[in-house]
C-alpha cells in the first residue's frame, strides 16, 4: 500500500497539497476562501488518508483502518490504488454518509515545521517547536474576493483563527496517535498482512487471488495472548477500545472491493 503520513510536516511534498506557502499578511492580505462545488474533490487521487486514534470510532463504520508498513501511521482506506477514491463521484462529490478524516477537513491549512532559515510569523508549538501555518495556494476554494477572508485589517480573521486552532488540536491528536502506535509496537501486536483481490477463472470458478500490496494490522491472536496484567494496563489507558474499533473496521474490505469493482468496470485499470 502507498505510504501516507500525517501530523506536522516539513516544507515539501505533502499529501494532496500542491503549492504550500506560509500564511502571511504581506502575500495573502486580500485572499480567503469562498464556497465552491465539491470542495473535497482534491481527494480524487488519494486512496489512503491519515487518521488519528480519536477518529477510529467514527471511521470504523465507513472503511477499513490500517497501519502504514513503514511509518505505522493509521490510514483510512478510501480506495485500492492511487487515483481511485471509491467515496467520490465522477464529478468529485463526496459520499455524504462517509466520515471525512480531520487530515482532510483542515485543508487548505497545514501546520509545517519551520526550517532554520528565517520564515515569516512562525507559531509556537506546545513544546517550543517553531511551526508555520501554511496554505495550499493552489486550492480551488481560494479567492481574491473571498466570502471568508484570511485577514481583517492587520489581524487574522476569526475564520483564520479558528482554522489555526483546529490545526493545533489536530497536532495534539497526532501526538496521542504516536503514543498509541508506540504502545502497540512495545507489546508486539502488529502483524504484516497481504492485500489480495479475488479473481475468477475463465470458467467462472474462483481463481488464485491477486496480491496488490500489504499493510500492518493489529493481530487479534496476539492481543488475546497478552498476559492479563498487560491487557488491563492497555484497557485502563483506553487503548483496547481503539484496537477493537480497528479490528471491527477490517470487516469492511468487501465494501471497498465492491465499490472499486463498480468504478473499474467503467474506467478499467491502465496497463
Amino acid at each position: 500500500m502507498t505510504t501516507a503520513s500525517g501530523g506536522q510536516q516539513t516544507l515539501g511534498s505533502v499529501l494532496f497539497y500542491r503549492q504550500l506557502e506560509p500564511l502571511s499578511i504581506e502575500k495573502h492580505r486580500s485572499l480567503g476562501v469562498s464556497q465552491v462545488s465539491n470542495p473535497f474533490s482534491f481527494l480524487a487521487d488519494t486512496h489512503l488518508v491519515p487518521l488519528t486514534v480519536d477518529e477510529f470510532g467514527l471511521a470504523a463504520v465507513c472503511y477499513p483502518i490500517i497501519f502504514d508498513t513503514q511509518s505505522k501511521t493509521p490510514l483510512a482506506v478510501m480506495g485500492l490504488r492511487p487515483g481511485m477514491n471509491v467515496f467520490l463521484g465522477a464529478d468529485g462529490s463526496l459520499d455524504p454518509e462517509v466520515y471525512l478524516p480531520a487530515f482532510a477537513r483542515r485543508y487548505p491549512f497545514l501546520p509545517v515545521m519551520a526550517g532554520q532559515q528565517g520564515q515569516p510569523q512562525p507559531a509556537q508549538g506546545q513544546e517550543g517547536d517553531r511551526v508555520l501555518v501554511c496554505i495550499d495556494r493552489a486550492a480551488k476554494m481560494l479567492s481574491s474576493t473571498p466570502e471568508l477572508p484570511f485577514f481583517e485589517g492587520d489581524k487574522p480573521s476569526r475564520y483564520t483563527q479558528e482554522a489555526i486552532q483546529f490545526c493545533r488540536e489536530f497536532d495534539m491528536l497526532g501526538k496521542r496517535t504516536q503514543e498509541f502506535v508506540k504502545l502497540i509496537e512495545e507489546n508486539g501486536l502488529f502483524e504484516l498482512t497481504p492485500l489480495s483481490l479475488p479473481r475468477a477463472n475463465a470458467d467462472g470458478t474462483p481463481g488464485e487471488p491477486q496480491k496488490i500490496g500489504e499493510y500492518l494490522r493489529i493481530s487479534e491472536s496476539k492481543l488475546n495472548a497478552l498476559p492479563q496484567d498487560k491487557y488491563l494496563q492497555l484497557r485502563d489507558r483506553g487503548v483496547t477500545a481503539v484496537m477493537h474499533a480497528h479490528l471491527l473496521s477490517l470487516g469492511l474490505w468487501p465494501k471497498i472491493l465492491s465499490r472499486a469493482a463498480r468504478i473499474q468496470a467503467s474506467t478499467p485499470l491502465s496497463n
